[in-house]
């Protein structure tokens, strides 16, 4: 009987929902924004890569707060980990195969991270992929290596810096271009390297950033049941 009512009220819910829908209309397609930034992107910002100059410069002051909602994460996980930790873990020794593969990628992994978000107003890519995939390179230690584990002290003053330099720039935008993460830098010539103005800078205070916190998650979880 409790199944029937359920069923019942989930189909009222249901058909309440589909006539409330039914009567808004569709809305407008705004192509005209996307346009625009197609049209004036690299002009305004230099940077060829127009997901990066939207992420980066257009709405870069909700880049930061996806920044500080991964800190925020990050240190509420690393307090539930510390919380929890008994010792129990037992990891087995990985094989040779595993422990030579680590020693030899584990500086091209690190490499790579970094070419992604210093690349990233150029080629796709940015600040968090390039983090996510540095965090991978010490994800692989861990899994290689029953006994490894990173200074976090150092982790947190990399996060701790790299955020301050997002921030700075920040303001500097707005004391110079008079908004906050205004691009004052010189665009210099698209394509290149050392273009796009502040974005570079973002990029790789983010790549650090986020690399750091994902690192340091991966920590607490792969030592957490040592003990």
């Amino acid at each position: 009987m409790r199944k029937l009512v359920s069923a019942i009220l989930l189909g009222f819910v249901a058909a309440g929902f589909f006539i409330v829908l039914s009567d808004i209309p569709f809305g407008n397609n705004r192509m005209d924004v996307a346009k625009y930034y197609i049209d004036n992107g690299i002009t305004e910002t230099g940077a060829v890569n127009i997901v990066t100059a939207v992420v980066v410069n257009y709405r870069a002051l909700d880049t930061l707060g996806e920044v500080t909602v991964l800190f925020v994460a990050s240190l509420g996980l690393g307090v539930l980990l510390h919380a929890g930790k008994d010792g129990s873990g037992n990891k087995q020794r990985a094989s040779l195969v595993v422990r030579t593969g680590s020693r030899i990628l584990f500086p091209l992994i690190l490499l790579f991270g970094a070419y992604i978000f210093v690349h990233g107003h150029l080629t796709p890519g940015g600040g968090f992929q390039g983090g996510a995939v540095i965090a991978s390179a010490f994800l692989l230690q861990y899994l290689a290596y029953r006994h490894y584990s990173i200074d976090r002290r150092k982790f947190s003053m990399v996060e701790s810096i790299s955020g301050s330099v997002f921030v700075v720039v920040g303001l500097l935008g707005l004391a110079i271009g008079g908004y906050f993460l205004s691009n004052f830098l010189d665009k210099g010539v698209p394509y290149s390297l050392f273009s796009a103005g502040v974005i570079p800078v973002l990029y790789v205070a983010i790549g650090l950033k986020v690399g750091a916190e994902l690192a340091g998650i991966v920590a607490g979880l792969m030592e957490s049941g040592r003990g």
